[in-house]
């Protein structure tokens, strides 16, 4: 039997990359899935590629930066399905014109701080705030919240998206201590370099050779690797593990690379 078989999932940022990945490995797992994305129309283009291999899933459009769009769609979510069992946080900003704008501190446009905030951060907070209680009525739950490497280090730029991945782990570990006793786990995933296709979009081929050097494996990591962690952590296989931070970045974190060899 498949492991996630009557589960209920909402995955957010799921019209592309990994949330696509992801969706679709859930769905292949035996859940039933919200596919849910500020762009509907792509949204309902993955749940209509689910539908197509006899899962079942929905679309679903919205800000999720907004509380009554996030609100609407744990309801529309727990209205089609029954319940809500699995929460996959992955929405964030990853446009290559808005990262442009996220530079240092000195030059930091308030309005991409503050969005970075609102969406990155804030938009998991509010996915748990109306998941949270849809899991109690179930007995039971599993949080899957997306950081970055971005958060494990500073960097020359791209300050607002880094430090807004980094309060995602202090949500996580206060989800799961307040909520562990009520049978709901929180678990942060922390990518390093995932090779989806906005990941191509705005990284050089320099850049990726680059950053490809700081692996510690001779693979880099592709959607699917990250759609099958969620995957784990969504399931009971992973019922003792909560409040963890966990690294899929092929080892990247692992060691600091002191010349270009490395």
């Amino acid at each position: 039997m498949p492991r996630l078989a009557g589960k209920v999932a909402i995955v957010t940022g799921g019209a592309g990359g990994i949330g696509a990945a992801t969706a679709h490995e859930l769905a292949r797992e035996g859940a039933a899935v919200a596919v849910v994305d500020i762009d509907e129309a792509k949204a309902n283009d993955v749940a209509d590629e689910i539908r197509a291999t006899g899962a079942r899933a929905i679309g679903l459009g919205g800000d999720l930066a907004d509380e009554d769009a996030a609100k609407s769609v744990v309801q529309s979510t727990a209205k089609e399905f029954g319940r809500i069992d699995v929460l996959h946080n992955n929405a964030a900003l990853t446009a290559s014109d808005f990262l442009s704008r996220d530079t240092t501190v000195s030059e930091m446009p308030i309005d991409v701080w503050q969005r970075s905030m609102e969406v990155n951060l804030g938009s998991q907070l509010l996915m748990c705030k109306y998941a949270v209680p849809e899991m109690r009525r179930g007995g039971s739950g599993s949080i899957v919240n997306m950081s970055s490497g971005a958060a494990l280090s500073g960097d020359r730029t791209r300050l607002a998206y880094g430090v807004s991945k980094a309060g995602v782990h202090a949500l996580t570990m206060y989800v799961a201590t307040s909520e562990g006793k009520q049978g709901i786990r929180a678990n942060t995933i922390v990518p390093g370099l995932i090779l989806t296709d906005a990941v191509r979009a705005h990284l050089s081929d320099n850049i990726l050779d680059g950053l490809g050097r700081a692996t510690l494996t001779p693979y880099v990591g592709q959607p699917h690797d990250v759609a099958e962690l969620v995957a784990f952590l969504a399931s009971e296989q992973s019922r003792y593990i909560t409040g963890q931070m966990i690294a899929i970045d092929g080892g990247m974190s692992a060691h600091v690379s002191m010349n270009t060899g490395d």
